[in-house]
């Protein structure tokens, strides 16, 4: 006969419960993340000591070697595409250029824009 105390079984903690909050982290994050293109030129805007977040239909972005991008147009085809805009003084265009890019190069594409009848133009700034 075997008097000797039983070897106490270890109790292994059930992964399920973990498994399934990991999951639902997961769902959660994936949900409540805003997934956006990167932009198509990387820039580092100018720094304005005060600003509201502008609303835009279109977003310019201007390299500080002066190459504008839309999505995925570079240079003629973006002012092409400008061109077929149909209603262009209600359109909004955000600007979004290099804080190292002339200003005079900024002024043409202003001035371009203008001419294309874009009236509500705005220039996308970094906070102070």
């Amino acid at each position: 006969m075997d008097f000797s105390q039983p070897k106490p079984k270890r109790e292994h903690e059930p992964a399920l419960p973990m498994i399934n909050v990991v999951f639902l982290l997961l769902i959660f994050f994936l949900m409540s993340a805003q997934i956006m293109a990167p932009p198509p030129l990387e820039v580092s805007p100018p720094v304005a000591e005060q600003g509201s977040a502008p609303a835009d239909d279109l977003r310019l972005h201007l390299s500080m070697d002066g190459t504008l991008a839309l999505d995925d147009l570079r240079d003629a085809a973006v002012w092409e595409m400008l061109a077929e805009t149909t209603d262009p003084d209600k359109a909004k265009v955000l600007i979004r250029a290099d804080a190292a890019l002339p200003a005079a190069e900024l002024a043409k594409v202003l001035t371009r824009l203008s001419a294309l009848g874009f009236q509500a133009v705005q220039l996308a700034t970094e906070r102070k």
